[in-house]
């Protein structure tokens, strides 16, 4: 293989510009040429791309977003548009390409890789939400960042002995919201994974406020569930303690991304350019038993990811 491209899409993620790094610099030491791919599948069909050599991603490795922008492509959910990015391919030489991003993404590069481009999928996801891979590029840094924050947040929850109702990210995973929950020490997480019952809730918030004096509460909520003004306002009415909602937000997706993510994204992007080198495509990298594997992309979407139930119960029995 002589020549491949890289593209970030979907959501942005801590660490992408890490993966990207590493995509261009192992493809270059093989002495292949390297097409940066601008906004995803967008930039794809537009042709909005320029070659790279290793200085287009000298000191990128420490920021956050991604260098080659992203964008989501409804055109590519049609075979029409997926055909399209294959002329494009062909057209300026692409015989392979790496996707950095989410599930959508990935449904993308499979149905390129049907038409004969071969694909490499990296999971570049804070949700930690694909499957088949134990860790996703920017879990680590938005769990920290949201980590951080709640403990800046804390301080006036204290201040004020209120409520804190804080919403996470992680769309319909609750996998931020219960590591992050246990990190600062909330007294629960609310996520789709585990039924959750406010009453239950609000009652041993007033035991424990009534028998061990503690006046300040932190409940962490995962994006899926959401209503966390709704929440907030009913465990107020149930408890007389005065609660307030705080969203997050996309804050999560930014910041410098932690050691964790940057050396996941170099191992993954590495593995990448490896298989197709070999001309190996319609594949993702991932990691299983804490090492990088690689797993047939329609196999891997299709697999059910397992939540945490056991973390889940630690962070219950040790909230109080």
């Amino acid at each position: 293989m002589k020549k491949i491209g890289v593209l970030t899409s979907g959501g942005d993620a801590p660490g992408m510009n890490a993966a990207v790094r590493a995509v261009t610099r192992a493809a270059l030491a093989k002495g292949m040429e390297v097409v940066g791919i601008q906004k995803g599948y967008v930039g794809l069909l537009n042709r909005e791309f320029f070659d790279m050599t290793a200085r287009s991603v000298s000191g990128i490795i420490q920021r956050g977003g991604t260098c080659l922008y992203t964008a989501r492509c409804p055109e590519f959910r049609n075979m029409e548009g997926v055909l399209k990015a294959k002329e494009v391919c062909e057209e300026i030489g692409i015989e392979g390409l790496v996707v950095i991003g989410g599930d959508g993404s990935f449904r993308g590069a499979g149905d390129l890789s049907s038409v004969g481009i071969p694909c490499i999928g990296i999971p570049g996801t804070i949700d930690n939400d694909i499957q088949c891979t134990e860790y996703t590029i920017g879990y680590d840094t938005a769990m920290n960042t949201a980590m951080e924050m709640i403990d800046k947040l804390r301080d006036t929850t204290q201040s004020h002995a209120r409520c804190s109702v804080v919403e996470v990210m992680g769309r319909r995973a609750g996998f931020i919201a219960v590591n992050v929950a246990m990190a600062v020490g909330a007294e629960a997480a609310l996520t789709l994974e585990r039924p959750y019952d406010l009453d239950q809730l609000a009652a041993k918030m007033v035991r424990t406020r009534d028998s061990k004096g503690k006046n300040h509460f932190i409940i962490v909520v995962s994006e899926g569930v959401g209503q966390v003004e709704n929440i907030a306002r009913t465990i107020q009415e149930m408890t007389g303690i005065e609660s307030r909602a705080t969203v997050l937000g996309h804050v999560q997706r930014g910041g410098s991304p932690t050691v964790r993510d940057r050396v996941a994204a170099t191992e993954l992007g590495y593995h990448a350019v490896e298989l197709l080198d070999q001309g190996i495509g319609n594949r993702i990298v991932g990691f299983k038993d804490g090492k990088v594997y690689d797993i047939d992309l329609h196999e891997g979407l299709a697999m059910k990811k397992d939540f945490d139930d056991a973390r889940y119960d630690i962070l219950t029995e040790t909230a109080y």
